[in-house]
């Protein structure tokens, strides 16, 4: 299910967040559906407990879970949340676009390298 990247200089708290992010988004963790406990994902990723904490209180923060005392953390219902993270790609695509065009990039070879990369699902 989330696979870490050891040689990402992010946070492994962040990657975690962006890992269920993802699998929220996507539709592979419906709402209602109940995450990993702290500790075995722990114990699955051998990390501290502490790092799976923080991410499950970001993502908490961010609206994509809700907790469940006594019973875990469950995907949400708040598509807000969704949505805001998808309006914050459509920006920092814009800026990409942006600086696409300072570099000389022309609207043809950016729809041909965004239809292609999108076709492969290259990440």
């Amino acid at each position: 299910m989330i696979i870490l990247d050891y040689q990402d200089r992010r946070p492994i708290y962040e990657q975690i967040v962006e890992k269920f992010q993802a699998l929220i988004l996507n539709g592979a963790l419906p709402p209602d559906s109940q995450l990993p406990s702290v500790r075995r994902l722990a114990m699955d990723l051998s990390i501290n407990p502490n790092t799976i904490q923080r991410a499950y209180a970001q993502l908490e923060q961010e609206g994509f879970v809700y907790p469940v005392k006594g019973r875990g953390n469950f995907v949400s219902h708040d598509m807000e949340a969704a949505s805001r993270k998808r309006e914050m790609f459509f920006q920092e695509l814009l800026d990409l676009i942006k600086k696409g065009r300072t570099y000389g990039v022309s609207r043809e070879e950016f729809l041909r390298f965004a239809d292609d990369h999108y076709r492969e699902g290259a990440i």
